[in-house]
């Protein structure tokens, strides 16, 4: 995604100081991270409303976890995280969801079945079944890779891994993928 020249850079700085009080603290914090932490969810979830429910969530946990934050950097550091945990889970639901809506639909009576249709069924059917069957940081990376459509460098800093480790993931998820499916086949 490029930036228009005169948009700004999301603000990693967090403030020197807090307010002491918790609710004006929070309240600091979700003012200044509030865009690009909706941003992030964004990218990871590709929907605003899902990404902005993700994003109060995350500040809602800041506010009942506040007695333990200590730094300001841990603060949005502890928040940021909640969202990239969140979107996560968001993903893992609509993963349950279609997996659930595709093994009860049936086609209506009468109607021929597209032999086409019925093969993407399957192929979309066994490649569910085989990212299951992944380590979970390469499940997480393929999934975030070809599903949700992020880049090498959206995905490090969404799982908190350097590039290369994505790329390390991938390649051997995608290559335990195509070993399986040569046995399937």
């Amino acid at each position: 995604m490029r930036r228009h020249w005169r948009e700004q850079a999301p603000a990693e700085a967090v403030p020197g100081e807090l307010p002491p009080d918790r609710t004006a603290a929070v309240t600091e914090l979700f003012q200044v991270h509030y865009p690009q932490l909706v941003r992030l969810a964004r990218f990871l979830v590709d929907d605003e409303e899902t990404a902005e429910d993700v994003v109060m969530d995350a500040f809602v946990a800041l506010n009942r976890r506040w007695s333990a934050i200590r730094d300001p950097h841990d603060a949005y550091r502890y928040v940021r995280s909640c969202v990239l945990n969140g979107a996560r889970s968001q993903l893992r639901r609509r993963r349950v969801v279609r997996l659930h809506q595709a093994q009860t639909e049936v086609p209506a009576s009468g109607l021929p079945v597209d032999p086409d249709v019925a093969a993407a069924g399957s192929t979309r059917a066994t490649v569910i079944a085989l990212l299951r069957t992944l380590p979970n940081r390469q499940r997480q990376v393929l999934v975030l890779r070809y599903f949700a459509n992020l880049s090498e460098s959206e995905i490090a800093d969404a799982l908190g891994i350097s590039p290369g480790s994505v790329k390390t993931h991938a390649a051997r998820g995608m290559s335990a993928m195509a070993r399986a499916l040569g046995e399937v086949r």
